[in-house]
């Protein structure tokens, strides 16, 4: 999932890692030793990585963050369940899990350390879906790759992709979010666009029939930013209310209610909202104050409140303060301070929270050695940073 703070119009966007979580190797704390410069836009990464997922030429899970190999002057970063991606003068880098073409190189060999996604050029956006890629391109559209048994890539059809193909009918994109299979997309209109699985009304377009090429969302305009977790959707429109639809498991449309909506419904009590991201089966907002507030489920203590209850509506996650943005992996929440540190809570199998420990925690506690930081993103049980 792939967050940086919304500073204009054209947004990257909020992105969940989701789907069935692999059981991760056994983290460790970060290799003794001279460390690795950080030089300006590298990408820091810790948590689980059997799969090569923290890019650092390693299978070996990390407590604390370690350092992506071989990519530096990045500007954005966007997670997959066990797939990491960057862009960098628009060009994406990818690696970890591409057991399902996830990392966009013509192969499905696991990459444990960064590799270019073939055939993208001018790409200006970066989301991922549990087992796909997508991008914007500064031509205004959207490209996918990856998983598609479901028509998560939006083509017309339900093969996998091995390499970037365009989202069909798709102009003026501004911004792209992944679920489990679905995909979504933010038009310069404001209008949300969705194809894929269409489970409990994902595709929030009144129905549950399968999509393999784009349909609108119903009955939302005037949005920014979208996010996507199991079999839902979420909207942040520019005047910031917060929009769900889709599977209401554990409350996680946060309307109140555990019913499923096939079209958005509000999310309750949220105004002035700049900022959303989307767990497996949970929400988080930020508001202008800087304050984060998040809802659904809450079994892991994802929900950063102090406890392990399950919320219908959205609740403030304890201490928080001067929040720019938020991100979500498939049971963690992580959250990017105005002065650069990075804040986590909810599950911390595999090292996901990166403080050093595998003790879980149902309120945030700080990213070990993380400072300067502009982009934040959540795997299936990893983190990720830009510095």
């Amino acid at each position: 999932m792939s967050q940086r703070q919304w500073r204009t119009g054209m947004c990257s966007a909020a992105l969940a890692v989701v789907g069935v979580i692999v059981a991760p190797t056994a983290a460790t704390a970060a290799p003794s030793g001279p460390a690795v410069p950080a030089g300006p836009g590298t990408v820091q990464a810790w948590g689980a990585n059997g799969q090569g997922q923290l890019g650092d030429g390693t299978t070996t899970g990390r407590l604390t963050p370690v350092q992506a190999v071989g990519i530096d002057e990045i500007t954005d970063v966007a997670a997959g369940e066990s797939t990491g991606y960057a862009l960098a003068h628009g060009a994406v880098q990818a690696w970890g899990d591409n057991s399902h073409n996830e990392v966009g190189d013509g192969t499905t060999t696991d990459r444990l350390t960064p590799v270019q996604v073939s055939d993208l050029v001018d790409v200006i956006a970066v989301a991922a879906g549990a087992h796909n890629g997508y991008a914007v391109r500064s031509d205004g559209t959207a490209w996918a790759w990856g998983q598609n048994s479901d028509g998560a890539i939006g083509d017309g059809t339900t093969t996998n992709r091995s390499t970037p193909v365009q989202v069909a009918g798709l102009t003026d994109v501004t911004a792209v979010a992944g679920g489990l299979h679905t995909g979504y997309a933010v038009r310069s209109d404001g209008t949300v666009w969705a194809w894929g699985l269409n489970n409990a009304g994902a595709l929030g377009d009144g129905t549950t029939t399968e999509r393999l090429t784009p349909v609108q969302v119903s009955n939302l305009t005037q949005v920014k930013a979208v996010a996507g977790g199991v079999y839902r959707g979420y909207a942040l429109r520019h005047d910031g209310t917060v929009w769900a639809w889709g599977s209401n498991s554990f409350g996680a449309l946060g309307d109140g209610t555990t019913t499923a909506s096939l079209t958005p419904v509000p999310v309750s009590g949220l105004t002035q909202i700049i900022a959303i991201a989307a767990g497996s089966n949970s929400g988080y907002a930020v508001r202008r104050d800087g304050t984060v507030w998040a809802w659904g489920y809450n079994s892991e203590g994802q929900l950063g409140d102090g406890t392990t209850i399950n919320r219908s509506t959205p609740v403030q996650i304890a201490g928080l303060t001067r929040i720019t943005t938020v991100a979500a992996g498939a049971y963690s929440g992580y959250a990017l301070r105005r002065n650069g540190t990075v804040w986590a809570w909810g599950s911390n199998a595999g090292g996901a929270l990166g403080d050093g420990t595998n003790t879980s925690r149902p309120t945030p506690a700080q990213v070990t050695g993380l400072s300067g930081v502009s982009a934040i993103a959540g795997g299936g049980l990893s983190g990720y940073a830009v510095r």
